[in-house]
């Protein structure tokens, strides 16, 4: 991953961390419950496409590079991740 993905990645998940922070506030306040579980779901959706960006990237980076073997391995990450 070169440094300008990686800052990106690392925002991606200092964004997802500050919410997930607000969402433990919205439980500690005893907000609705059906407030709190759409905010959870927008930080599942933050870190599934952090996630998918950073798999992408190295697909990419190894395709150039013809290394199929890594290739084979990220995919079954992503199998894993997937689930």
């Amino acid at each position: 991953m070169d440094d300008k993905q990686k800052k990106a990645v690392l925002n991606r998940i200092s964004r997802a961390i500050g919410h997930m922070e607000f969402v433990k506030r919205m439980v500690e306040d005893d907000r609705d419950p059906s407030d709190v579980l759409i905010q959870m779901s927008a930080v599942k959706s933050a870190i599934n496409s952090t996630g998918i960006m950073m798999i992408e990237d190295q697909v990419d980076e190894e395709l150039e590079n013809g290394d199929s073997e890594k290739v084979r391995n990220l995919l079954k990450a992503m199998e894993k991740y997937c689930r």
